[in-house]
């Protein structure tokens, strides 16, 4: 047991130290300052500006960069459903694996588009290579736009007063090809030498000791592998995850993995102090969301490493903790720490079972979405907190009797009623959508039968755990729903859609009016919003607005399984 936990101690110490560099070095990217790898990656940038007509230095307001992702988008959408619905006589395809359905087609590209990667589908029999390398391509340029996203934000705090927040293609090709590339040639290669397949061959077959003909996928994984954990994507090459010894071969890819899900969305937050010289702001940001992530780290590893509560009421001893569902290689320890950090940030991938987790560590990682916001997605989860910022000033500010102000721009009623929709919203999607499965299946549940292996509370919590996931952009799930028929499919879908799209578009357009508005210089009377008070104030709100929101569903769901064991 030490060793597990010094396993985990590693992994997280590791990650904290690679993500201060990293957070310096994209500041220096997109602040336009020399970094060492311009003599390599300057004429790939250059030659991406020149294919796509890019010109860098033509600057666009917040509405002209909306209006670009929102294109790029709809043509990746277009392509991909292409390719998914005829994969069955596209090239790359040497196991014969069939063409999609549309409704799976449209939730898989609506899935990889929004960086949410939810597969309703087992990847190694469910998609041809050359499906694989599409959603590969999506894996890569999804993060880039929620990087770049990220970035139109940071300007606009940065700004005294402006409408030009740079080029939104010159910072999603610089998200690409200078921070995701290299970052998972490296991860890639690491993988490759530790047994993960990189090929364009169909099934190998070798015979098993009992004399079976085993057939084993294979495929270009590695690369695939790579960016689902560093863009926190989570679309596994293979229907298990990296539960599959191909994806993650031993203990060492596993914390290499695991550090690659936090490692982006933690750097960019020191990307923030760099570029906006403010680095008390950026530590009482780490703070606040490292607070988060620890609340739910520690009692789910517990948990875990103690075993489930109703196996010991059979007098039945547990030494390796609760191992259902879990693999020998990891244990229970790495594998709830890849529980949780899978699920505070959007990233879905799995090294274990998810519906097989105790009931208080399944709530952990329901909770971890519900927030969406302790480190969140790659570009996204700063987007995410900044709307819990926005709030958070505005009540401090009624609350001393002062306008609300945030980096020398009043906080106004336009800002905030952006803010509150879009902080409503992710309850919204995934409670009425919950309510709307749990209406069709109580009240038909013959015909509904094939949905839920568990009925009763953890039944409830499956269903609940498909639209967190959907709506949090995140992509795993409790494995048992029967998610593959039209309606998961469709519903998800749509909730993949508002729920990466509308928290994109909401926080860019808080960030461009004030960018817009008048700068008041800091004053004795102005509120400080680096110091650990107001982090006390941030966490606050994200706990109330959580708490309301999400505990009835949470009571009937993980908690009312808790207590009835």
């Amino acid at each position: 047991m030490n060793s597990e936990i010094l396993g985990v101690i590693a992994m997280l110490v590791v990650m904290i130290l690679l993500s201060i560099p990293l957070g310096r070095y994209i500041g220096k990217v997109f602040e336009g300052e020399k970094t060492w790898l311009d003599p390599i990656l300057n004429p790939l940038d250059k030659l991406f500006f020149k294919l796509g007509g890019i010109k860098p230095d033509r600057e666009m307001n917040w509405k002209q960069h909306l209006v670009a992702l929102l294109t790029i988008n709809l043509v990746w959408f277009l392509y991909s459903m292409l390719v998914l619905m005829n994969m069955s006589w596209l090239p790359l395809n040497p196991d014969g694996n069939p063409s999609m359905t549309a409704d799976t087609a449209f939730n898989t590209t609506i899935s990889f588009v929004s960086n949410t990667n939810l597969q309703h589908y087992s990847g190694e029999t469910g998609v041809s290579y050359l499906g694989q390398l599409t959603l590969t391509l999506f894996q890569f340029v999804s993060a880039g736009i929620g990087i770049a996203a990220c970035i139109v934000v940071f300007k606009a705090m940065k700004e005294k007063t402006t409408d030009k927040l740079g080029n939104f293609y010159s910072y999603f090709v610089k998200s690409c090809t200078r921070i995701l590339l290299p970052l998972s040639i490296v991860v890639a290669l690491i993988l490759v030498f530790s047994g993960t397949p990189m090929n364009f061959e169909g099934k190998a077959q070798y015979i098993s000791m009992q004399g079976d003909t085993v057939n084993v996928s294979r495929g270009p994984a590695a690369a695939m592998i790579a960016i689902k954990q560093l863009g926190t994507n989570g679309g596994g090459y293979f229907g298990a995850n990296s539960a599959v010894p191909f994806e993650n071969p031993n203990y060492f890819t596993n914390m290499v993995e695991n550090i690659c899900i936090v490692l982006i969305p933690m750097a960019l937050i020191f990307t923030l102090g760099y570029m906006l010289k403010k680095r008390k702001l950026a530590w009482m940001i780490f703070g606040v969301m490292g607070l988060g992530l620890l609340l739910f780290l520690i009692p789910s590893i517990y948990n875990e490493m103690h075993g489930n509560p109703a196996i010991t009421k059979m007098g039945i001893a547990q030494p390796l903790g609760s191992m259902e569902g879990k693999e020998v290689r990891f244990g229970p320890a790495a594998s709830a720490y890849w529980g949780v950090t899978t699920t505070v940030t959007s990233n879905g991938s799995v090294n274990a079972m998810h519906d097989s987790f105790t009931p208080l560590t399944g709530m952990f990682a329901l909770l971890g979405m519900m927030v969406n916001s302790f480190y969140g997605g790659v570009g996204v989860g700063f987007l995410n907190f900044y709307i819990y910022i926005i709030i958070a000033v505005f009540i401090s500010g009624l609350m001393v009797g002062r306008t609300p102000e945030f980096l020398g721009k009043k906080i106004e009623a336009k800002e905030m009623k952006i803010a509150t929709i879009i902080a409503l919203l992710h309850t919204f999607l995934i409670l009425a959508f919950t309510a709307l499965s749990s209406h069709l299946y109580s009240h038909d549940p013959k015909t509904y039968a094939g949905w839920l292996n568990n009925p009763g509370y953890h039944g409830f919590s499956e269903m609940l755990y498909e639209y967190t996931s959907s709506s949090a952009n995140n992509g795993s799930g409790f494995e048992g729903l029967g998610d593959g028929v039209p309606f998961w499919n469709i519903t998800c879908g749509i909730v993949m859609l508002l729920s990466r799209f509308l928290p994109i578009i909401g926080p860019v357009a808080i960030a461009g009016i004030l960018a817009k508005k008048k700068y008041i210089p800091e004053s004795a009377g102005t509120l400080k919003t680096d110091t650990g008070t107001f982090g006390i104030m941030v966490f606050a709100v994200i706990a109330i607005v959580v708490a309301l929101s999400f505990f009835p569903a949470l009571a009937l769901g993980p908690l009312a399984e808790y207590f009835g064991m």
